[in-house]
């Protein structure tokens, strides 16, 4: 069974994208092993500059490496990665766990994103619209997108 590791910068608050996470989580369970890893997000001040946004980036994305399995096929969400439809982003998880990946790890930044270097590890830089989503509803989103990998990859009439 593939492990699927969902890296989100800054703690799920509201209770609405909660449960809907949760739902998504008792879902996948039938396909993969799920953890999801909350990363402090730096606080920065209320203007910050360009560097003390960069700083933050870098030590946030210095405590994801840290995190992440050995060999994961990572998976970056970022505004100008590819924009692929459900089917596609379903065969290329499917194209990976043929291959033998165990592990995937998929990565949602902060409000300002992730740092270089993350989106550079990262075997796939994915973009979930060109619109622009609070991260929050962002991992709900992506643990809908990833259920429906896998029902679509089943053949399931989940997906219409």
């Amino acid at each position: 069974m593939v492990s699927i590791h969902l890296f989100c910068v800054g703690k799920l608050k509201e209770k609405h994208f909660a449960a809907a996470c949760a739902e998504y989580e008792k879902r996948l369970g039938a396909f993969c092993k799920l953890t999801i890893t909350e990363l402090p997000e730096t606080r920065l001040p209320e203007d910050p500059s360009q560097a003390q946004i960069d700083a933050a980036l870098e030590k946030e994305a210095a405590l994801l490496f840290q995190k992440l399995p050995k060999g994961a096929k990572v998976i970056a969400l970022c505004v100008e990665g590819k924009l692929l439809s459900s089917q596609d982003l379903a065969a290329q998880l499917e194209k990976w766990t043929v291959e033998g990946a165990s592990s995937l790890a998929l990565v949602i930044g902060g409000s300002f994103g992730l740092h270089p270097s993350v989106k550079e590890r990262a075997q796939l830089r994915l973009s979930m619209s060109p619109m622009t989503f609070p991260h929050h509803l962002a991992r709900v989103m992506v643990l809908e997108q990833v259920y429906r990998a896998f029902q679509i990859n089943l053949g399931t009439r989940y997906h219409k």
